[in-house]
């Protein structure tokens, strides 16, 4: 599975949400699994926005058809916008499905790792962030994906804002000591998503 992320800095708030609704053109389109997305809790006027896509070649296909006409109702309501795509490397929590009615926030961490500690931290996600995610109250699911270049993409999914706010405030610090987070990574950025329903696809 494929993984779109896509930042957008929004200048026309009920321009850009009107055009995010014409996404549902989506639907039908070959390989394409599921999109959600909503504004960032963080950052005024940034909006995220995750597709998923069975394979790297159907999303192509997509691309290089579909996509200009969709895209052209938001023409104009955002002032930049940066695209990434990540290959699915395992699931966060077994059984990801890239769905998000259930969902009312999303955490991304955004990872670029030195070269060489790649290894440990994949097998750190593995044996450490993964179990204390899964076995907290409110996590549902998520997905942990890779890009070329030692870049990496964590995206939980959680049923309220106050029980993400609980497993960071309660064991994120303890458990980046655990996973040497510090040595594995060369940068970190992160963000947590209020989902906008209307933006479902």
């Amino acid at each position: 599975m494929l993984v779109k992320w896509m930042r957008c800095t929004v200048v026309d708030r009920r321009g850009f949400e009107r055009g995010q609704r014409k996404w549902a053109g989506l639907l039908g389109e070959a390989g394409f699994r599921g999109q959600g997305g909503g504004w960032s809790q963080r950052r005024d006027a940034v909006a995220h926005v995750f597709s998923f896509w069975e394979s790297r070649a159907l999303y192509d296909a997509f691309m290089a058809n579909s996509h200009d006409r969709l895209a052209a109702a938001q023409s104009g309501t955002y002032q930049e916008r940066q695209v990434r795509l990540f290959e699915h490397r395992f699931d966060v929590k077994v059984g990801f499905e890239p769905k998000f009615t259930d969902v009312d926030v999303l955490r991304i961490a955004h990872c670029r790792v030195h070269e060489d500690r790649v290894e440990h931290f994949v097998q750190v996600q593995e044996k450490v962030w993964n179990p204390a995610m899964a076995g907290s109250p409110g996590m549902l699911r998520g997905f942990f994906g890779e890009a070329p270049g030692s870049e990496f993409l964590v995206l939980s999914m959680w049923n309220s804002v106050a029980e993400h706010g609980k497993y960071r405030t309660e064991r994120v610090e303890r458990l980046a000591l655990r996973a040497q987070t510090e040595a594995d990574v060369a940068a970190i950025a992160g963000d947590v998503v209020s989902i906008e329903p209307l933006w479902t696809v």
